[in-house]
């Protein structure tokens, strides 16, 4: 798929849509077409009990998966939300349209180009009503996050799918802050530390289990909360014909996750229940990109996929080719100027630093401020206290590539960049990086304007 753009984001043009991702039109009978909802829980990675994690307890996020189909291998194209959510409701690439930078364009009038549109519009022409919903449950309320970088007047109808008319299907989205720092202090079956399964990347340390038990703490809290809205499906009679995808908008708030391209920062879940469509308690290995949920959520819907839209379809009778890479990237988080990018096959993962005399650990107000964690892992480099792969994250500088073998190695810490052995995987791997970079116009190489 190719799509057109100049150096300033603004699209010249469409092409054809991948093989395959064009579904029925979009004028099928209300009453027959499924509501879809979309439940996020924000910065949440896939530290859950059907995700195999052993400290946590997620039973209704468990027995959602028991409904539907859990697929392991989906990653946001950003590991920051607001990037992650522009790209995420426009099923394209954040690089693509101008909006890679963390909360960049609040301020300046920056519209999406046409012919690109939310899919929310798309879903509203098509007779469904869109909501942003703020109390998803009864006593329950949330803040209707949408965290986009570009100005969009209006992108839902309403806060609730209650306000539609009768009859009419709906698209909905529940953004749920947990597990987001700052993590909630009363929760009910607290976490021990000691059992807290830390990744190779962290010392064990006392404050560091703490920290990361806080953090398993906020997705039982989140639990509770998605049980309170499947209950609410089932008591409006709505459940049977509901398409609930849950997921992520960015991997786990960490020190070396959210903001990074390491599975810590991207990997997020993907469970989907479709009743009649979804055989329960099915699981998939198939690779899935966050913007893939925005042209499925289309086709499901029995509405035509945009031409340009890149997100490919991974469900229904239409769906498109599996895909066999992933790509994502990161760009300005915060004050914290940078450039990664990275492609990511079932078994490898290539990692390109653009900016490699700055250390992973540039200045950045909010992880001094919100991570405890962070703070700890200092002092200890700075004592000498952290072992290999521990240590290089704190490096002064860093590699230009990195290599994972990630069968092997799922915390990414041993680089086999320059192993002889895996030259031909480094080098097929750079390829295709370089060619996603010309194939999709990514505007990262552009400076900011400031």
């Amino acid at each position: 798929m190719t799509v057109h753009v100049t150096r300033r984001g603004f699209v010249a043009g469409c092409a054809a849509l991948a093989t395959g991702a064009i579904t029925g039109g979009a004028h099928a009978a209300a009453e027959t077409r499924p509501n879809i909802l979309w439940i996020f829980g924000d910065d949440l990675g896939v530290e859950l009990g059907c995700y195999d994690h052993p400290a946590v307890r997620t039973p209704n996020i468990d027995r959602l998966a028991a409904q539907g189909c859990l697929y392991r291998n989906c990653f946001t194209p950003a590991p920051v939300c607001s990037a992650s959510r522009s790209a995420l409701i426009t099923g394209m690439y954040q690089t693509t349209i101008g909006c890679h930078h963390h909360r960049s364009h609040r301020d300046d009038g920056y519209r999406l180009p046409s012919p690109l549109r939310l899919i929310t519009d798309i879903f509203r022409e098509a007779g469904y009503f869109t909501a942003n919903v703020t109390t998803p449950a009864p006593g329950l309320k949330c803040a209707g996050k949408t965290d986009f970088n570009f100005n969009a007047p209006s992108p839902f109808d309403g806060t609730d799918w209650s306000q539609r008319k009768p009859g009419q299907p709906f698209y909905a989205q529940i953004n749920f802050h947990e597990p987001h720092r700052a993590f909630p202090r009363q929760v009910k079956d607290p976490v021990d530390p000691s059992k807290v399964r830390l990744p190779a990347w962290c010392a064990d340390h006392p404050t560091i289990r703490e920290d990361w038990a806080s953090y398993l703490n906020a997705i039982q809290v989140l639990d509770d909360k998605v049980g309170r809205v499947l209950k609410r499906l089932d008591d409006e009679g709505l459940a049977d014909n509901t398409v609930i995808m849950f997921v992520g908008d960015n991997g786990q708030c960490h020190f070396r996750g959210k903001q990074f391209l390491y599975d810590a920062g991207i990997h997020v879940p993907l469970i989907v229940r479709w009743p009649g469509k979804v055989d329960p308690g099915s699981q998939s290995e198939q690779l899935i990109s966050g913007i893939d949920w925005s042209a499925t959520s289309l086709a499901i819907a029995g509405i035509e996929v945009p031409g340009y839209m890149q997100g490919r379809v991974f469900l229904g009778e239409n769906r498109s080719a599996p895909r066999q890479v992933i790509f994502a990237a990161r760009d300005r988080c915060d004050e914290t100027v940078d450039r990664i990018r990275c492609v990511r096959d079932k078994g490898f993962k290539y990692i390109r630093n653009f900016m490699p005399d700055r250390p992973y650990t540039q200045p950045n107000a909010y992880k001094e401020r919100s991570y405890p964690a962070l703070a700890v892992m200092k002092e200890l480099y700075a004592a000498g206290r952290l072992n290999e792969a521990q240590a290089a994250f704190f490096r002064p500088t860093r590699p230009v590539e990195e290599l994972y073998d990630l069968s092997t190695d799922p915390d990414e810490v041993n680089n086999l960049a320059a192993a002889p052995e895996h030259g031909e995987r480094l080098k097929a791997m750079r390829a295709m990086l370089d060619q996603w970079i010309v194939d999709t116009k990514d505007q990262g190489e552009i400076p900011e304007k400031t």
